[in-house]
């Protein structure tokens, strides 16, 4: 078993002429944007969820397809040998 953990880039996103209260938030996965590691929300809480939930799937994917995961480039990628939880704060 091993745990990977991808660093994730989290922005506020909107048109330059909207006011701040129309902008979104947009989450994404550098190491994995390729494959399609990218989602939104209206508020961070939300891109991050609807983040993982689109990690999840692709890794679903990836792994039916028999592909391996990434582990570069550091230190966007950690791998552990051993079962880990992260807690984002």
């Amino acid at each position: 078993m091993k745990t990977y953990s991808f660093q994730v880039v989290l922005e506020k996103d909107k048109w330059p002429d909207e006011p701040d209260e129309k902008a979104v938030w947009r989450a994404y996965i550098p190491a994995l944007e390729q494959q399609g590691a990218a989602s939104w929300g209206y508020t961070q809480q939300e891109a991050l969820r609807n983040l993982q939930n689109a990690v999840d799937l692709l890794v679903e994917y990836l792994l039916e397809q028999g592909e391996d995961l990434p582990t570069e480039p550091s230190p966007q990628i950690q791998v552990s040998d051993v079962p880990l939880i992260a807690v984002t704060i």
